[in-house]
């Protein structure tokens, strides 16, 4: 229903800003289209591609592409999800947007919005293995319910590192966890050699957000923040 993923649409105030951090952190820039008026940017590691846009809107959205969205979007009606937005029509980019129980955010999109890169998936940043975007939520049965609807294949829960939800699909997997935890969605990285890659990240001068997960052990585990407020969570997987 979905349809195919595209970004992890992230509002900035200053893109050059966030585009220089991603950078930092061994991100490529993406070619993107002209569809949208305000300045847009797209960078990847290979697996997971975000979308930063200079224009205010609820972020982080996860942004996927359907052909056809304004003949479809009856469909996310039927399935008794209620639209926030719907720009359709013949003279406009078409899109529509909804969120889940906990309010984050989806967007479809009638086409691309931008083309990729020829960066190989085995090419990681320094943050290693894009792993999963992660959801605060205070409920998990109500949450796996309605990403379940949508496609994904929610897993048992799994109590450590913290305690969080696996949920798989064949293009974005995603988890959710306790606002406790951490109260915004995050981008999961995991490595076996994540105290390394933590130790070169501080030689280089990254700085670390003091806002780790309890009982995660800060040599070996890091969490960032992106200029636009993105967490970047960094996790040591043995």
């Amino acid at each position: 229903m979905l349809g195919r993923f595209l970004e992890i649409s992230l509002h900035t105030e200053e893109i050059a800003a966030s585009v220089a951090f991603y950078e930092s952190l061994g991100f490529s820039q993406c070619v993107t289209a002209d569809t949208w008026p305000h300045p847009y940017g797209v960078l990847t590691d290979g697996r997971i591609t975000v979308g930063l846009h200079q224009y205010k809107f609820p972020s982080p959205s996860l942004t996927y592409v359907r052909e056809e969205i304004a003949r479809h979007s009856s469909e996310f009606i039927d399935a008794g999800i209620t639209l926030a937005f719907a720009r359709t029509g013949d003279d406009m980019f078409n899109e529509i947007g909804f969120t889940d129980p906990s309010g984050q955010m989806v967007t479809v999109l009638e086409a691309r919005t931008h083309f990729g890169s020829n960066r190989s998936a085995r090419e990681e940043s320094l943050c290693g293995y894009f792993a999963e975007l992660s959801i605060p939520v205070s409920d998990f049965m109500v949450a796996r319910e309605f990403w379940e609807h949508l496609g994904f294949v929610a897993l048992e829960e799994i109590e450590l590192p913290y305690l969080h939800v696996p949920l798989t699909s064949d293009q974005l997997d995603l988890a959710l966890h306790r606002p406790r935890t951490l109260d915004r969605t995050a981008l999961v990285f995991r490595d076996p050699a994540m105290p390394e890659r933590v130790r070169e990240l501080k030689e280089r001068g990254v700085e670390f957000s003091r806002e780790l997960p309890r009982g995660l052990d800060p040599l070996a585990n890091a969490l960032l923040e992106a200029p636009e407020g993105t967490p970047l969570l960094l996790l040591h997987e043995p």
